[in-house]
C-alpha cells in the first residue's frame, strides 16, 4: 500500500521467515539505488545468492515515465534482486517482456521471479497460460490500498482460479485480501494457496514508515469502516488508475463529500487543510477489512512469528478432525 512499506520493513519481514517486499511504485531511480543498499547491507553474507526482497511496481506508472521506468527496472536486474511484482497495468505484458529482454536481465547474475497480481480469474489465466509468469497474486475485494472494484472475495477468485489453472506446471498462487492472522492464511492454505500476502497487519510495524495518524486509524477501524471508492484517490488529485480499479480504506469525511457532490477541487483543498492541521476526519488511509481483526501493534519479526504460530496452531485442529 502506498507509503506503508520500506526496505527496513521488507528486510526485516524476510530475517524473519517471511519473503519482504518493498512497494517502488514513486520510486526515483536514486530512491530506488538506497533501498537496494540498504537491505544488502542487512545481508552480508549472501555470497552467489540474490537479494532475498521482493521490489513491487504499478503499470500505469511505470507507463507514465517510460525511460526511467526502464531505467528503474534494470537497477533492480543489475542488484540481484529477488522478485519482481507488477501490477494495475493496462498492458502488464510490455514490462514483463522488458524484465526478460532487458541488456541487464542479460548480465543479470539472478533472473528475478515475476510476480502478477490478478483481480479476477480471466487476469489471472492471462498471466499464467500466456505470460508463464512465476507467481500470481490472487486478490480479493477485502483487500487494503487498490484492487478490483468488481473482485470476488478472496477465497472465491482463489477458487476459480484453482479449478481453471491445468493441474501440471501451474505457477503457485497466493492468496491476498482482508488477511491478517494465522488462522485466516491456514484456511487459504487449506483451500490450495501456497502461500498468503498481508499488508495492513504490517503497516502497524514500527518499521513501516506509515504515518501515525494512519496507524491510530486502522487500529481503530471494524471491517464496516472501510470502503472500495475513488473518493480518496480524488481527494490526493490522481485520476490514473485503469478502468475497473479502485481502493479500499477507511471511510472518512472525504468519501461523505464526494457523495453529496462536493467538487473535487474543494475536497483536494480540505484534505490538503487537514493534513497540514492533523485532522484524522478527512484523511487518507488505505487498509483492509481485516483491519479489525488486528488489536495491537508489534514488531515485524513478532508479527511473523506469530503468524507461523498460529498457522500451525490452525493446521493442526484442522487436522484433529480427520482423526
Amino acid at each position: 500500500m502506498a507509503f506503508a512499506s520500506s526496505a527496513k520493513l521488507a528486510v526485516e519481514v524476510t530475517r524473519a521467515g517471511g519473503f519482504g517486499f518493498i512497494g517502488e511504485a514513486f520510486a526515483t531511480p536514486e530512491s530506488l539505488r538506497e533501498d537496494i543498499a540498504y537491505a544488502r547491507e542487512r545481508f552480508p553474507d549472501l555470497g552467489d545468492k540474490p537479494l532475498p526482497i521482493g521490489l513491487g511496481f504499478i503499470g500505469w506508472l511505470l507507463d507514465a515515465n517510460e525511460p526511467q521506468s526502464k531505467q528503474l527496472i534494470d537497477i533492480a536486474l543489475e542488484n540481484d534482486v529477488q522478485a519482481l511484482w507488477l501490477a494495475f497495468g493496462v498492458d502488464l505484458h510490455r514490462w514483463l517482456h522488458y524484465i526478460r529482454t532487458s541488456p541487464a536481465n542479460a548480465r543479470a547474475t539472478h533472473k528475478p521471479l515475476i510476480f502478477v497480481q490478478a483481480t479476477s480469474l480471466a487476469e489471472a489465466l492471462v498471466a499464467a497460460n500466456e505470460w508463464k509468469v512465476d507467481v500470481i497474486i490472487a486478490q480479493g475485494n477485502e483487500a487494503g490500498g487498490h484492487g478490483g472494484a468488481a473482485a470476488p472475495s478472496t477465497m472465491v477468485v482463489l477458487s476459480e482460479l484453482l479449478a481453471a489453472l491445468p493441474k501440471a506446471h501451474a505457477p503457485p498462487v497466493l492468496a491476498a485480501g482482508g488477511i491478517s492472522n494465522g488462522s485466516q492464511v491456514a484456511a487459504y492454505l487449506t483451500a490450495g494457496a501456497a502461500g498468503a500476502v498481508l499488508g495492513t497487519r504490517f503497516a502497524l510495524a514500527p518499521e513501516s514508515p506509515y504515518a501515525e495518524m494512519n496507524k491510530a486509524a486502522i487500529q481503530a477501524a471494524t471491517s464496516s469502516d472501510t470502503v472500495r471508492t475513488n473518493a480518496l484517490d480524488w481527494a490526493w488529485n490522481i485520476y490514473s488508475w485503469p478502468a475497473g480499479i479502485n481502493g479500499r480504506g477507511v471511510r472518512t469525511k472525504i468519501v461523505d463529500d464526494i457523495e453529496a457532490g462536493v467538487d473535487h477541487k474543494t475536497v483536494q483543498a480540505r484534505h490538503a487543510k487537514a493534513v497540514e492541521e492533523n485532522d484524522p476526519n478527512y484523511l487518507v488511509t488505505w487498509c483492509g477489512q481485516g483491519a479489525s481483526l488486528i488489536n495491537e501493534r508489534k514488531l515485524a519479526k513478532e508479527i511473523v512469528e506469530e503468524l507461523h504460530a498460529d498457522i500451525v496452531r490452525s493446521l493442526q485442529t484442522g487436522q484433529r478432525l480427520l482423526a
